[in-house]
């Protein structure tokens, strides 16, 4: 197997988008701009592999998203649009005009309504290992529900009251499931715990859950009549697998879907090589 770039040490900065959230963001890297917008239960740090893969050629942006890791707790704003529109605000911060945006998990719905709405904004978008509400397209992979944890983090106060002071159980299991037992290497496993420690940690954690149905109807409403036009890549592994390009197959004007083998949900982090495979000719503005 190649061995990945070296790693990149990235500058942190503090950016404080107009409703004053305060939000911590990676930064690295010089050429067209790639925004990454992590999931549950990760830091900007689950990019770690890919922003090493794509410094070189363009200034990666890697923020925690409001909430999670070192940005602010903020009090709501969990649901897509208010996601999307921290990503745009964050670019505009940046001074930065054009942008792939690329989504995994929690950030894909986002990414997803930020290219939908501001394909000027937009010039590409990745996508991966996640569903976009109750689009059509994931039929077969919700044919026996959800995920459990989906109900569990939903009930407001429930799961912070059940799972602290044993947050790093909770989130060795998902590490482990999500890399096919594998797990990842300790520095980020120790990041990953600290980020969701605490109760308000696990809160704002789990308010992405309790604003799905908001986040469902939003997406129902921005697709209604209007099309993804901005070219695409969805990415899929296990557990969902081609269902969320399924669900964009008849939205989008410009879709390549793959699904990697023998790779766990935390893609980025459980086959960095593959990915970057994938993304370093797609986010390419010349031919490779």
């Amino acid at each position: 197997m190649p061995e990945l770039p070296h790693a990149v040490r990235p500058e942190l900065r503090s950016v404080t988008l107009p409703d004053g959230v305060r939000l911590n963001v990676a930064v690295t890297g010089s050429g067209p701009a790639v925004l990454l917008l992590h999931g549950f239960p990760h830091t900007w740090e689950l990019w770690t592999d890919v922003i090493a893969g794509l410094a070189d050629r363009h200034r990666v942006i890697a923020p925690d998203l409001r909430g999670f890791g070192a940005s602010d707790r903020a009090a709501d704003g969990y649901d897509a649009e208010t996601l999307a529109g921290d990503a745009a605000a964050l670019l505009a911060a940046l001074d930065v005009r054009s942008a792939a945006v690329v989504g995994i998990d929690a950030g894909t719905p986002p990414a997803f309504l930020l290219a939908l709405r501001r394909p000027g904004l937009v010039r590409r978008l990745v996508v991966m290992e996640s569903l976009l509400g109750g689009l059509p397209g994931a039929e077969d992979f919700l044919a026996d529900g959800p995920p459990w944890w989906f109900g569990f983090h939903a009930v407001p106060g429930l799961a912070e009251t059940v799972l602290e002071g044993h947050e790093a159980e909770y989130v060795d299991w998902f590490l482990r499931a999500g890399t096919l037992g594998e797990g990842v290497r300790p520095e980020l496993r120790d990041a990953f715990v600290r980020a969701y420690t605490g109760r308000e940690a696990l809160r704002c954690a789990f308010s992405y859950y309790r604003a799905l149905p908001t986040s469902a109807a939003q997406l129902a409403r921005a697709t209604a009549g209007a099309r993804l036009t901005v070219p695409t890549l969805a990415v899929g592994a296990r557990p969902v697998g081609p269902a969320l390009e399924r669900q964009l197959r008849p939205l989008a004007d410009d879709l390549t879907g793959h699904v990697l083998e023998d790779c766990g949900h935390i893609v980025p982090l459980h086959r960095p090589h593959q990915l970057l495979a994938l993304l370093r000719p797609f986010l390419s503005t010349t031919p490779e």
